[in-house]
């Protein structure tokens, strides 16, 4: 996706509205990176004409002031740990306990985790953008100098998250450039410190991280 200049902002957006489009590796996750890899995916292909790169800006800019979470999707392929970064994570169902996560079809990591069979949502604390961005690049070794232990399923499971969730792939649904990717849950924690307080949340909020402070 080629970088807009000032004259292509869509009429009726604000002079100033690229100050607040995600920054490029989130917007690469979550719509498909959204490839954010969570972007916060990988790079969806979208028509390279001016309507549709004004209407793919508008619909991130609108999406972007939902706040929501921010969490690191997490598998092993082989004997080699794969993670993405990813915004668009709810649960499911209580019975069965399911959950899903949204990685664009363009994803490299969605089908090593694919492979894999299972995946560990990992939900990032304040403090933890860096882990974040890390997750969200294209680099050969994301997981050079992290901490982390394996989960019941094996998945990478890093240290200082607010919570987890460690799942089995239950169903996947084609859904327009994504795949919605339902996973059963099998094992699941929190963490607090010795007062039963929880970290606070890393957010992420109109094109930038945020805390519940």
């Amino acid at each position: 996706m080629g970088v807009m200049t000032d004259r292509e902002i869509p009429s009726g957006m604000r002079d100033d509205a690229r100050e607040s489009w995600p920054p490029q590796t989130l917007i690469e996750s979550f719509l498909g990176n959204f490839n954010f890899e969570f972007r916060p995916g990988e790079d969806t292909d979208i028509a390279d004409t001016a309507a549709a790169q004004a209407a793919a800006r508008r619909f991130r800019d609108v999406l972007g002031r939902y706040a929501s979470g921010v969490t690191v999707v997490t598998s092993m392929s082989g004997d080699e740990p794969v993670g993405m970064t990813c915004q668009s994570f709810s649960s499911v169902s209580l019975d069965p306990p399911l959950v899903t996560f949204i990685p664009a079809k363009t994803s490299r990591a969605w089908p090593m985790i694919q492979r894999s069979g299972h995946f560990c949502v990992n939900f990032l604390a304040d403090g933890q953008a860096d882990l974040s961005n890390t997750m969200a690049s294209r680099g050969v070794d994301k997981f050079a100098g992290l901490a982390w232990s394996p989960s019941k399923t094996g998945a990478p499971l890093f240290d200082g998250i607010v919570g987890y969730v460690d799942c089995t792939i239950h169903a996947v649904h084609e859904a327009g450039d994504h795949y919605i990717v339902v996973g059963r849950v099998q094992d699941m924690d929190f963490t607090v410190d010795p007062t039963g307080d929880s970290p606070d949340p890393l957010l992420y909020f109109q094109g930038a991280y945020r805390t519940v402070t």
